[in-house]
C-alpha cells in the first residue's frame, strides 16, 4: 500500500483534512522520504531508519503521531490545550485541525538535527 492508497480509502468527509495534511507533511518535510509503516504514513529522515512524523485516520479522530521528544518539548505550551498522548495529537473532527501547529511542528521537525525518537 502507498500513501495514494491510504487516502482513496479513507472517509469522504475526512479525506480533505488527510491530503491537506500530506501536503504539508510533503511541503515542510525536505529530505524526508513517505512511505506506510504500521499502518498509516510515516516521514523517515533520509538515512534514518525510524519515522519521525506519521499520521492516521482512525475511527474516532485524526490523530498526528509526533515522535521527537525534544520538538514535543519545545511546544509543550501550543500543545497543552489539545488532546495529546506521549506521542499522539488527536483531532476528534476534520474541522478541529490546527494546521497551523501542524505546519509548525513539521518544519521544526525538518531543521532539527536528527535525534531520537520514541
Amino acid at each position: 500500500m502507498d500513501v495514494a492508497t491510504y487516502l482513496a480509502a479513507a472517509p469522504e468527509a475526512r479525506r480533505p483534512a488527510l491530503e491537506r495534511l500530506r501536503e504539508l507533511c510533503v511541503e515542510e518535510l525536505t529530505g524526508f522520504e513517505e512511505g506506510i509503516a504500521y499502518g498509516m504514513p510515516v516521514y523517515v529522515r533520509a538515512g534514518a531508519t525510524d519515522g519521525e512524523i506519521a499520521w492516521a485516520n482512525q475511527k474516532q479522530y485524526i490523530s498526528f503521531y509526533l515522535m521527537r521528544t525534544d520538538i514535543r518539548d519545545a511546544f509543550a505550551a501550543r500543545l497543552a490545550p489539545h488532546d495529546m498522548g506521549k506521542a499522539c495529537l488527536r483531532f476528534r473532527t476534520p474541522a478541529k485541525v490546527d494546521f497551523d501547529l501542524l505546519r509548525d511542528l513539521l518544519r521544526a521537525t525538518a531543521r532539527a538535527a536528527p535525534g531520537e525518537v520514541c
